[in-house]
């Protein structure tokens, strides 16, 4: 199993948010067309990438590192 930071590290920066619904669902317990809901009923569009990240970590309970992976993934999605 690689761990979080292992993952950071062997990816680069730029395309670290290109993540499959097999390692959010191992990290989160949820896909990625879950959290799509998620963000898109909290409005995160509108609202700054840290409050975003906050909001899955403290509503949700997202480890840090995929709070912040599925905001970027979410806002990239366009």
């Amino acid at each position: 199993m690689v761990s979080d930071s292992q993952m950071w590290g062997s990816r680069m920066k730029s395309d670290y948010w290109n993540v499959t619904d097999e390692q959010v669902v191992e990290k989160t317990g949820q896909a990625l067309a879950h959290w799509r809901t998620v963000l898109d009923e909290f409005g995160a569009r509108a609202k700054k990438s840290n409050e975003v990240v906050a909001h899955l970590q403290n509503e949700h309970g997202v480890p840090r590192y995929w709070a912040r992976t599925l905001t970027t993934w979410y806002l990239k999605q366009g």
